[in-house]
């Protein structure tokens, strides 16, 4: 079974940087693709950064030139690495991963952008 955990989420001031890990704790499986979203309050979620196991990365307008996402898919592991932070990025960050017709969710972690 698949199990992801985030971390690295924390406060942080306007134009500082942190980086977000998700490791999957469970089974390791065969990644067809990794991405970061995140939920601000009163708001949905959105997708914040995907990339397939192969291919170049793809990012949301608001992160671009911001924000790096990475992966390692043999480990099952996916990373965000977030600079030049706004008030705007904060929100419960959360990983996601595809594996074959599945896909799996992990708990979210808090970011908190403080201007």
């Amino acid at each position: 079974q698949v199990q992801l955990v985030e971390s690295g989420g924390g406060l942080v001031q306007a134009g500082g940087s942190l980086r977000l890990s998700c490791a999957n704790s469970g089974t390791i499986v065969t990644l067809n693709a990794m991405a970061w979203y995140r939920q601000a309050p009163g708001k949905q979620r959105e997708l914040v950064a995907h990339m397939f196991s192969a291919g170049a990365p793809n990012y949301a307008d608001s992160v671009k030139g911001r924000f790096t996402i990475s992966g390692d898919n043999a480990k099952n592991t996916v990373a965000l690495q977030m600079n030049s932070l706004k008030p705007e990025d904060t929100a419960v960050y959360y990983c996601r991963s595809w594996s074959g017709f599945n896909s799996y969710w992990g708990q979210g972690t808090q970011v908190t952008v403080s201007s």
